[in-house]
């Protein structure tokens, strides 16, 4: 009877070792390799589904600029493009090409993924079923904070409002001083 005690906190040491469920995922990148979300367990984590051709897409802008000013502290921005509203380009080499020319995106982003419904990957229904909000356009929001707490933003609040930063802020990284 004692191995069945031993069985039963495996996954208790799973979460100690710092990986909350709904980060557990593992998404093909944009132009290559792997976004393992599990090594940004430790920081807070804005994940936003894209789109290239939306009247939402300046929205790439503010992302970069909050990417750019808080990168250093532990911010991580994730990407994740999707055509559920038929507003993407067909390949991930041209969503990388526009993103980086237009835009100048430096943050991660995955390969074009289904956000919402029957085929939504299934990080986006973990995030839905902790948040009971499925995107209902390009650029919703989710902000994952260390310890998987998920809260979820609207496409019309911009990546740098008062209520997301306010959110992450206090799982930043004090600011080094010079």
């Amino acid at each position: 009877m004692k191995w069945l005690t031993v069985l039963a906190l495996i996954p208790s040491l799973a979460g100690a070792a710092g990986c909350p469920a709904v980060l557990d995922h593992s998404v093909p990148g944009l132009m290559g390799g792997q976004v393992n979300l599990c090594d940004y367990a430790d920081r807070p984590v804005l994940v936003v589904n894209t789109a290239s051709h939306c009247g939402f897409t300046p929205q790439f802008d503010g992302l970069q600029k909050l990417y750019d000013t808080y990168k250093g502290r532990g911010l991580v921005i994730v990407g994740f493009p999707s055509n559920d509203f038929f507003q993407e380009l067909d390949k991930d080499s041209e969503i990388g090409s526009f993103c980086q020319a237009n835009y100048g995106v430096t943050f991660p982003m995955t390969t074009k993924v289904h956000v919402r419904g029957a085929d939504a990957t299934p990080f986006f229904k973990d995030l839905i079923k902790a948040t009971g909000e499925s995107p209902s356009w390009n650029f919703h929001k989710y902000l994952i904070l260390p310890g998987g707490k998920v809260m979820a933003f609207g496409t019309r609040t911009a990546p740098d409002a008062e209520e997301i930063v306010s959110a992450f802020k206090p799982f930043l990284k004090k600011a080094e001083t010079k």
